[in-house]
């Protein structure tokens, strides 16, 4: 009989409180450090078994609850007829939330799904067109077919900036698979595009200044979106948030302040000790980079011959 390794031992061991009872559908789990408590492994360990039990669809992770049992599933016969590309894709937006794009697999959404894994091969033909569909899928919820008429074309970029750094927010994988380089052809990604388009209107501007104009904005808002879901793969990774990693670190910290070597470095971190420290807030830091952004266009756009490639 084959070992068990210790994430699968917890799992396994998850499964059978489920099966009989003593955990039933809404109860929720141990935290990640009590079952490592628990356990007597790693939080890493710990946070790999709960990573297995919602990839099989078996827990659910629900915002400022924790992870909790899963509903029932239909029965195998009843999910393959109601299964459809939708309920795909939906199972599959719910694993990335959750667990990160790296932990998306055919087979974890078909678990979630109470089917077999080939049956999903009939509405999708690959992972890849599944992402293809996630990400046109994410950057639809947003999507406002009105017309828009603001007061100005600043108005229209940091409405397009802000809808989208939500959508972000709320899908942080989201970042990771529409890279800048190889554009996807996403007919709901192309709808934000068209809002920036229609913010530089009347300024004159060549096509290849207006799409560097809207490659630029796109850029702004995907460049620090990428950072949500690296926290959120560190966090798992070393079973630390952001404070508890900075207070381990914090003593090395201190001797690069302490060497003498980076004075305006050492100043800055004493001020900090005196203030209670600096909160990064990705959120604070987005607002005053699009305002940033949004200055900087003025002052071109007020000579678009500017705006050209050097």
């Amino acid at each position: 009989m084959p070992v068990l390794a210790q994430y699968e031992r917890i799992a396994a061991d998850i499964r059978a409180r489920i099966a009989d009872g003593r955990l039933a559908p809404g109860d929720r789990l141990p935290s990640t450090r009590q079952l490592a408590k628990d356990w007597d492994v790693a939080l890493a360990t710990a946070t790999k078994a709960l990573t297995a039990l919602r990839q099989q669809g078996v827990v659910v992770s629900r915002p400022r609850v924790g992870t909790v049992v899963a509903a029932g599933h239909h029965r195998p016969e009843q999910a393959e007829a109601l299964l459809s590309r939708e309920h795909i894709v939906r199972a599959a937006i719910e694993i990335a939330d959750a667990e990160g794009i790296d932990a998306l697999s055919m087979r974890g959404v078909a678990a979630r799904l109470g089917v077999a894994t080939m049956s999903t091969y009939r509405h999708v033909t690959s992972k890849d067109q599944l992402v293809m569909l996630m990400a046109d899928a994410a950057f639809g919820e947003e999507v406002d077919a009105a017309p828009h008429r603001p007061a100005s074309w600043r108005d229209v970029l940091a409405r397009t900036a802000r809808t989208m750094w939500a959508l972000y927010r709320r899908h942080p994988w989201l970042a990771h698979v529409t890279p800048l380089t190889r554009p996807l052809p996403l007919p709901n990604l192309v709808v934000h595009g068209e809002r920036m388009l229609e913010a530089f209107e009347g300024f004159g501007l060549d096509p290849v200044a207006l799409q560097d104009l809207q490659v630029l904005v796109y850029s702004h808002v995907q460049g620090l979106a990428v950072h949500l879901e690296g926290e959120a793969r560190a966090q798992a990774a070393t079973g630390l948030d952001e404070e508890e990693w900075l207070a381990a670190n914090g003593a090395a910290f201190a001797g690069l302040a302490a060497g003498g070597r980076y004075p305006r470095f050492a100043r800055l971190m004493a001020a900090f000790a005196e203030t209670g420290g600096y909160d990064l807030d990705l959120d604070a830091i987005f607002e005053l980079s699009l305002r940033v952004l949004l200055d900087g266009l003025a002052a071109m756009l007020a000579a678009p011959s500017a705006v050209r490639r050097p």
